[in-house]
């Protein structure tokens, strides 16, 4: 069902709440805060990847408090198991029947912390949950339930002791983007209030768990019309024929895009998608999907550099009738 303009309103201002609860604890990051939040009301994960210290535990935090629903934290560490990720079965003597004790994963939002320091085998635990929802432990499949979002973080420095993500791992991640450091005027105000080590702990929750699968499903009624989605096309398509690249963005990435461009057009109040929407969103949600040359990444050509050429060269819709 194709969404209202009434729903739209209430869509733009339950965003406008949630972004703005978070960015009294994340200074300055309201651009970062609102793809987070597009993320999850796409129903995708998030994969924060910068350097030490710029905020991305705090982020990941203050969304989950914001949320009426569970969230958890898992360290990644070279000696974690994918049991301690998903959950372990026990026998239990007295009932004489196997009981299934349930591991981190299953929360509203999950933390993954310094992801890559963990194991690929222990990392190939969240490639089922994170693409459909559930957990399977000795031949039962378990259900993670609804919202579900996994925010895991990475740095892109100290890289010893670590696993780069496979690619299959990163195609899971809805967005992948950066913090960055604070302008100077919120690095003054985060140093004054530098004694509160726990700034997310202060963060009230503004909406039920019922209300964020009702957004989810709200942004699904987004219309997308033919010039878009043709668009779309192009420029995923141009990764794929780029010189530069060994692998361009799947199938499940110009999903993704579709999804992230619904919630995002709906955060802006309207009812349909507009080429503007995909030229914002296209970078966080499809570059970290292309696998590039070695040739040419030796040369310093990222996936970023690859969508920025895309945009630059695929023509987009110019009627805004016609877009929408």
């Amino acid at each position: 069902m194709r969404l209202a303009q009434n729903q739209a309103d209430w869509y733009k201002d339950t965003f406008d709440a949630l972004v703005e609860n978070v960015a009294g604890v994340v200074l300055g990051k309201e651009s970062v805060i609102e793809l987070t939040f597009t993320t999850m009301l796409a129903g995708g994960h998030l994969l924060l990847e910068d350097a030490p210290g710029t905020g991305k535990t705090q982020l990941a935090k203050s969304m989950a408090a914001t949320l009426q629903g569970t969230h958890s934290r898992i360290q990644f560490t070279p000696d974690l198991l994918p049991s301690d990720v998903t959950g372990i079965t026990v026998y239990d003597q007295q009932r004489q029947e196997f009981e299934f004790h349930k591991g981190p994963i299953f929360s509203s939002i999950v933390l993954a912390d310094e992801i890559n320091r963990a194991s690929p085998k222990t990392q190939s635990a969240l490639l089922e949950v994170m693409e459909e929802g559930r957990v399977t432990v000795d031949g039962v499949s378990h259900e993670v339930g609804s919202p579900f979002m996994v925010i895991a973080t990475q740095n892109p420095i100290e890289q010893a002791g670590t696993y780069r993500l496979p690619e299959a791992q990163l195609d899971r991640f809805l967005m992948k983007t950066s913090i960055g450091y604070p302008a100077h005027e919120f690095m003054m105000k985060i140093m004054s209030g530098s004694i509160e080590r726990n700034a997310s702990g202060r963060v009230e929750a503004v909406i039920t768990q019922e209300a964020v699968t009702e957004m989810v499903e709200l942004a699904g009624g987004v219309h997308i019309s033919e010039a878009v989605l043709d668009y779309m096309s192009k420029l995923i398509q141009f990764t794929r024929d780029s010189k530069d690249s060994r692998l361009g963005v799947s199938v499940r990435g110009g999903i993704g895009l579709a999804r992230a461009v619904r919630a995002w057009a709906a955060s802006r109040g309207r009812t349909y998608v507009l080429p503007d929407d995909v030229k914002t969103l296209a970078p966080s949600v499809l570059a970290h999907r292309i696998v590039i040359d070695p040739e040419a990444e030796f040369s310093g050509v990222t996936g970023e550099k690859i969508i920025e050429q895309a945009i630059a060269k695929v023509a987009a819709p110019q009627d805004r009738h016609q877009a929408a």
